[in-house]
This record gives structure tokens, C-alpha cells and sequence, in this order.
């Protein structure tokens, strides 16, 4: 049996990561602050209670999975860091706490569960990220969340060079502009538009997309 872990799995993207992959049959270990409603999805979703925030409780997370093989590890959990958007209003307990969740948790949860991932079939260590986190794209203003995403994609680049010897595929996703409560009403997209694309780039993904940056649709977005 195939086995996913998905954290900031209660709703939005990640809800629907989780009821993705359970309808296929996979084992989800979905982590969320408040996973109660999780545990009503069909399948074999094992809900844990996780701050990705709190680095004792992934690293026990981590001890209480120990045997278990990862095939696909998606760091999901993210915040928009809104009140720090443009100048005139950078706040630094925002930014702080921006990318404590968008660029920080993500690597630890790396580091916690590297081992679980690399004995696996899949071996598959994914990252949501945004495409305003890239460089060459970049517009004005959202600061500390274009800035969290862009760190986020400098870590998952480095992982792709020090995981290679493990076999370990570490790619980037843009899951697009899509309407939940990041993304509000106006985007583009509809949960149930991109998931299901997301997971087939990743069902996809080889050894040689490693160190990728790679839109819902599969194309390739610039650094």
C-alpha cells in the first residue's frame, strides 16, 4: 500500500489532498491543529493532531511513524501573511510568523521525516509553494509572503542536490489561483481543478524532475 502524509490537511487544498488520495486507496496520514473532521472521510485516513509550528511534536510525530515508508510527503500548511503586504505596513511579528509556517516548518518537517520518505517506493518530497515566490515573476507588493515563498523554493532546491544519493525527488508546486481562503473568490480556480492535477504531476514525477519548480499543469515555471 502506497502511504502520503499531507499536513495543513483540514481544509482547503490540503482537505481535498486527503480525500484524493484516500479514494485511491492510499494510507493519508493527515496532519492538521484541528484534524477532528478527518477522521469522517472514507478510507484509510489517519488523522494526527499537528502545529507544524511546534518542532517537538513533528519530531515525535516523527518517532511515533518510525516504521512506516512515506511515498509522498506533501508540505501543504501555509499562511498569507496579508498584514505585512506593501510598505508603510511591514510588521515585523508578521513577517516573523510568515515564514516560521511558509519556510521554516516545511524544512523541518523535511528534516524529521527525510528517512521515512527515502525508504519508500516513492520517494517523493513535495513543497506547495506559489508562483510568487518566484524571482523572475516577480510584482510589487505581498512582501513577506513572496519573500517566505521564495526561501521556500531556495530550500527544496538545495534538498533536491543534498537528497539526491537517497534518491529522494524534491519538487515545487504552484497550485495556481485557486478559491479558497487564501485565494479568495475572485481566482481562477477551483479546488477541484487543481488538486486532481497536482496529484497527477506527482504521480508522474521521476528522478529527473528532482530540483523542479512546476505549475499545477505540469509546465515548468522560472525560479
Amino acid at each position: 500500500m502506497s502511504t502520503v502524509l499531507i499536513t495543513g490537511a483540514a481544509r482547503g487544498l490540503g482537505l481535498d489532498f486527503v480525500k484524493q488520495y484516500a479514494a485511491r486507496g492510499w494510507r493519508v496520514h493527515a496532519c492538521a491543529r484541528e484534524p477532528d473532521a478527518l477522521r469522517e472521510i472514507a478510507g484509510d485516513v489517519q488523522a494526527h493532531r499537528l502545529e507544524v509550528t511546534d518542532y517537538a511534536a513533528v519530531t515525535a510525530l516523527a518517532k511515533t511513524l518510525a516504521g512506516e515508508a512515506i511515498d509522498v510527503l506533501i508540505n501543504n500548511a501555509g499562511i498569507a501573511g496579508r498584514e505585512a503586504t506593501v510598505l508603510g505596513s511591514i510588521d515585523p511579528v508578521v513577517w516573523r510568523q510568515t515564514f516560521e509556517v511558509n519556510t521554516l516548518a516545511p524544512l523541518m518537517i523535511a528534516e524529521a521525516f527525510v528517512e521515512h520518505v527515502a525508504r519508500s517506493e516513492g520517494r517523493k518530497l513535495i513543497a506547495i509553494s506559489s508562483r510568487l515566490g518566484s524571482i523572475d515573476l516577480a510584482n510589487s507588493g505581498r512582501y513577506a509572503y513572496r519573500a517566505s515563498k521564495a526561501a521556500l523554493n531556495m530550500e527544496w532546491k538545495g534538498l533536491s542536490i543534498d537528497l539526491a544519493g537517497k534518491g529522494v525527488i524534491c519538487v515545487v508546486l504552484h497550485p495556481g489561483w485557486v478559491q479558497t481562503d487564501m485565494g479568495g473568490e475572485a481566482a481562477t480556480l477551483t479546488i477541484a481543478e487543481s488538486v486532481p492535477a497536482m496529484v497527477q504531476v506527482i504521480d508522474g514525477l521521476k528522478p529527473a524532475d528532482t530540483g523542479r519548480f512546476i505549475n499545477y499543469d505540469g509546465a515548468e515555471l522560472p525560479w
